[in-house]
């Protein structure tokens, strides 16, 4: 293909992080591949390390203004009709509908790439009926929908959301077992619970402070690490003065961003995301491949990314209270119950995870539409 496949998102943390083995594919197989997103540190990664051109988009994740969202509309509109691009693959839910909408009006052939719901589908508010309004009709003309989880095609073809458009339902982003390597649990050192996610509400950052609090109160040598950026561009985005009284607390302790989170979790336990849904949650993902199991919320997604009681366990949605109370089960666990969780954790990532399914359905349909 002479013109190039263009993957639209709405930060390059996010392709570089989870779309890695797409793009190093595509690659590798002689297309011209460019990333569009807001510029962000990992925009030079996406260059330098799988050699992918990358033009910086204004697109605001978290923005609602009309005249803010006209300009991104305007943005995309311009900068496709200049690349010209044979195919385009749209990744999280504004770029989904941004991309979708310019793509079918210049009808270009594209995907779209459903990882979540995301806030428009936990409240509903005039503003988001809208937006999954025009979601619909972006879709309607996409050349597949990919889904991460069972749940939420099920919503979006109870909704209306897709009518006749294919789908594809894939193991979350996929996993890179060698890079994500597993490793015994520790030997030595306090018992370490460790959060990884961008610091938005929507991910229960708060539920989990909470209950460090309250499991601290009665195991004071256990440790809680918090993982994340701050900052990020979402309507529910913790603000830094919350942060910062965390901080004070001394109960959880914030390691801001990371640019590899493997040691981390090497050096925890278990895993913890306490989100209020997911599409197939990457960090439940890598710290199953690094053999940790994972307390997560009984919602769309997190729930699909464990096995209750094998590899993993359900606490309630927004409910710090049991939340802690499934983390102080995970302390009672003997170390040989806790170690067997994490082997099966690994294993089910090697039976049904593994990156080259995701890679291989995103050239399926490049092939497919671009013969």
């Amino acid at each position: 293909m002479t013109q190039p496949v263009i993957l639209v998102s709405n930060t390059a943390w996010y392709l570089y992080n989870f779309r890695r083995g797409t793009l190093a594919e595509l690659v590798a197989k002689g297309h011209r591949v460019v990333a569009l997103a807001p510029p962000d540190r990992y925009a030079d990664k996406l260059v330098e390390e799988l050699g992918v051109e990358f033009v910086p988009l204004r697109l605001d994740g978290k923005g609602t203004g009309p005249v803010g969202e006209a300009r991104s509309l305007l943005a995309l509109w311009s900068l496709l009709r200049r690349l010209r691009p044979g195919f385009v693959f749209n990744f999280t839910v504004k770029a989904n509908i941004y991309s979708g909408l310019v793509c079918r009006l210049l009808r270009i052939p594209y995907a779209n790439n459903v990882s979540g719901l995301g806030t428009a589908f936990l409240y509903d508010t005039w503003l988001y009926r809208r937006v999954r309004s025009l979601y619909a009709f972006a879709n309607r003309r996409a050349e597949r929908v990919f889904f991460q989880n069972e749940e939420d095609l099920g919503t979006f073809q109870a909704t209306g959301l897709l009518k006749d458009t294919p789908t594809v339902l894939l193991p979350g982003s996929g996993m890179d077992t060698v890079r994500f390597p597993f490793s015994a649990l520790p030997s030595e050192g306090p018992f370490t619970f460790v959060m990884v996610a961008r610091l938005i509400g929507d991910k229960g950052v708060r539920e989990y402070v909470a209950a460090a609090a309250q499991v601290a109160r009665r195991h004071r040598d256990v440790r809680f690490l918090l993982i994340g950026p701050q900052g990020v561009s979402n309507s529910s985005a913790i603000p830094p003065d919350e942060v910062a009284r965390w901080r004070e607390a001394g109960v959880v302790e914030y390691l801001g961003e990371q640019d590899d989170v493997r040691p981390f979790i090497a050096e925890s336990h278990v895993l913890v995301l306490p989100s209020y849904r997911e599409g197939m949650p990457r960090t439940v993902l890598e710290a199953a491949s690094m053999g940790r199991p994972a307390i997560v919320t009984d919602v769309p997604g997190c729930r699909q990314a464990v096995v209750n009681g094998e590899t993993g366990w359900l606490c309630e949605v927004k409910s710090a209270e049991s939340l802690a109370a499934c983390m102080q089960d995970c302390l009672a666990l003997s170390p040989e119950t806790l170690a067997s969780a994490g082997q099966a954790a690994r294993r089910r990532i090697e039976a049904e995870f593994d990156e080259r399914l995701v890679v291989r359905a995103a050239l399926d349909c490049l092939e497919g539409a671009c013969p």
